[in-house]
């Protein structure tokens, strides 16, 4: 594993010391469990900003519904699930 270099302020620092310490893990840990989180959060917000996009276009919506439509069919078509 390769190690990199990044500049956080005391502040942080201290905060990111604190928060492995009440969880007993390093440092290094608790930082990339809250950069998957925030990278998490920053894709629903954008997923949600696209969805506030697409019901705004009404014909656009009005294909999504039907597509949806078309699978909720499919999936009571009598198959077997493999």
């Amino acid at each position: 594993m390769s190690a990199h270099n990044v500049r956080i302020t005391d502040r942080a620092h201290q905060t990111l010391r604190e928060l492995a310490d009440d969880e007993k893990a390093t440092m290094q840990f608790v930082l990339e469990k809250a950069i998957e989180r925030y990278r998490r959060e920053s894709f629903l917000r954008a997923a949600n900003e696209d969805y506030k996009r697409l019901r705004g276009d009404s014909a656009a919506w009005k294909q999504v519904m039907r597509e949806r439509e078309l699978l909720d069919r499919a999936i009571g078509d009598g198959l077997d699930s493999e």
